[in-house]
């Protein structure tokens, strides 16, 4: 099937009881069992649920990937990757990444003595010189959060395959939509399903997803052990979501390609952060492994100092002011202060996260409205 047939059908069947063609909401948290361990594939919904299996098809079919695997959160599904390892191991990190990212890193999994090297990844080589008989994971966002870095997945994949590790690639701001990292040579794609894929900024959620079947093994007993799985609702919603996931994206591209070439031109923008300029690092790579180049923006504000970049943040009518992205409406962000704040000052600035910059979601409103908004703001 192609993508929007997998979007509205993988994972779904009608409903064998009623005929439902949505998938129901089982809002129960326990199974009825013909005799100890005899059951209908159902225990107790901590593990299981069958809204959230139907979800986690979905997802793996989205990613060309045999398992799924969804969390209460995106930061639950790191949380559970992070969890593969032993104190001592070693993990090959970028130097430009989501500040929730970051935290869990340095402030949790440090003290159980993991070590993190945080690297320029636009070239696969530079993590050449850190891998050793310790390190076990590469985890690498692409595009990052929030300069748009690109990293070549195919070509971290030949180093890391040929190093036996395992990497991880945090597919969130391009979506399945415009980009498979399996297909790539990735072994477990994490998402925040929270974002692009919800869709609408009404869920928080995480998903897996592997082809890897011990590692799909190994992720379930976290999963079910440490217990942070979404409820049926949420998954339902996701459903929901996913069926529109190829038709927003669309929009987002779109929209978010006015709005780029808009902000390159303009007086009040010193730098802007787009993978589909020509002159973007690695513009290449992003043209080679996404369909699409997204509808997220950065842009450093010239000459503004924190009080200027807090009063034109706060000057849009249509883009809100908010954290998150990936939803339907516009929003504009604050990394200094917002998803980035764990971050130390001086670490996010060697990666140009300064606090005259903005990250912008570019949602799926009618594009005059959103360029006036800009227009007003930056004036």
């Amino acid at each position: 099937m192609k993508f929007a047939t997998k979007a509205i059908h993988a994972g779904q069947e009608p409903d064998p009881t009623t005929g439902a063609v949505m998938t129901p909401i089982y809002q129960t948290s326990t199974y009825w069992q013909k005799s100890p361990g005899d059951n209908k594939g159902y225990e107790y919904s901590r593990g299981t649920n069958p809204t959230r299996k139907a979800l986690e098809d979905c997802l793996a079919a989205l990613e060309n990937a045999k398992y799924g695997l969804a969390f209460s959160s995106g930061m639950g599904a790191t949380d559970a990757v992070l969890k593969l390892l032993q104190p001592g191991d070693e993990v090959i990190t970028g130097n430009d990444l989501y500040g929730g990212s970051y935290r869990i890193f340095t402030k949790i999994f440090t003290k159980y003595g993991i070590k993190f090297h945080f690297l320029d990844l636009s070239n696969p080589e530079n993590m050449v010189p850190y891998i050793n008989d310790k390190t076990k994971l590469v985890w690498i966002e692409t595009p990052t959060n929030p300069t748009m870095q690109i990293i070549d997945i195919e070509g971290v994949a030949k180093i890391t395959k040929a190093k036996n590790l395992i990497l991880t690639v945090d597919n969130t701001f391009a979506s399945p939509y415009l980009q498979n990292p399996i297909d790539l040579g990735a072994d477990i794609v994490m998402h925040s399903v929270t974002k692009y894929i919800g869709g609408h900024s009404d869920v928080v959620m995480g998903a897996l997803v592997t082809n890897d079947e011990q590692l799909y093994k190994d992720l379930w007993f976290i999963y079910n052990a440490c217990g942070a799985t979404p409820g049926p609702q949420d998954a339902f919603l996701v459903l929901r979501g996913i069926k529109t996931l190829h038709l927003r994206m669309k929009a987002h591209c779109e929209n978010g390609e006015r709005i780029a070439h808009y902000l390159k031109t303009h007086p009040k923008v010193d730098k802007i952060y787009w993978p589909g300029f020509e002159d973007h690092p690695n513009h290449e790579v992003a043209k080679k492994q996404m369909r699409g180049f997204g509808g997220m923006i950065s842009i450093t504000l010239k000459g503004a100092d924190l009080e200027e970049t807090f009063r034109i943040s706060s000057n849009f009518k249509v883009f809100t002011l908010a954290e998150s992205l990936g939803g339907v409406e516009s929003l504009i962000n604050h990394p200094a202060t917002m998803t980035h704040g764990s971050i130390p000052k001086e670490e996010r600035e060697k990666v140009g996260v300064t606090d005259n910059l903005l990250r912008l979601s570019v949602g799926v409103e009618d594009i005059d409205d959103l360029l006036e908004d800009l227009a007003n703001a930056l004036a």
